[in-house]
């Protein structure tokens, strides 16, 4: 009963608040946010390079592709951008959760759990700028690689691919966000 009471409080509590306990999200658009994640990146790059002992069991993943074309990214809307690097993110977090749960070395545990940390902060980034996909579909770890992914075969190279494509691809959608544009305006 006691239960129900203070559920019931804690209801009236939102009542009385007229219900404007949620605000829009704020635009995040300091490049400075993305900076800190890529040098976490390269950071568990380091660590992982350095690895000894339990440091994951050589696996293949299949990751976004890095490379760049500026012809098409220039016919390229900011939404078609923004599924490119929600999907990439999307296969980032994937690789790296399944990374996880072979590696036992604890540094590179925290290191990964880090980074997979920081992808949900960036698809939190996406979102608050309205730039989340409306809808991505992933390769699982047997389907075959698509044109817009690669198979990569170790944690370094994950590692790498990771820090890549935040420093193209992602920061390429942030400095063309239309919010970010008029906030700088």
């Amino acid at each position: 009963m006691q239960t129900f009471t203070g559920l019931v409080s804690v209801l009236l509590v939102f009542l009385w608040l007229g219900g404007n306990l949620v605000s829009p999200l704020r635009p995040i658009c300091d490049l400075r946010v993305l900076d800190h994640f890529v040098r976490e990146a390269r950071d568990s790059e380091v660590i992982m390079r350095g690895c000894r002992g339990g440091c994951g069991a050589m696996k293949s993943y299949f990751v976004p592709l890095t490379s760049v074309d500026f012809a098409v990214l220039e016919h390229m809307d900011v939404n078609g951008q923004a599924v490119e690097v929600q999907t990439g993110l999307s296969l980032l977090d994937q690789a790296l959760n399944n990374a996880m749960k072979t590696v036992s070395n604890s540094p590179l545990a925290n290191a990964l759990d880090n980074n997979i940390s920081n992808i949900h902060s960036l698809g939190q980034i996406l979102h608050s700028l309205d730039l989340q996909a409306r809808s991505t579909v992933l390769p699982d770890d047997s389907a075959p690689a698509s044109t817009q992914t690669q198979e990569v075969s170790s944690l370094p190279e994950l590692l790498q691919v990771q820090s890549s494509f935040l420093r193209g691809k992602v920061r390429l959608l942030l400095s063309a966000a239309p919010a970010c544009q008029r906030q700088n305006s």
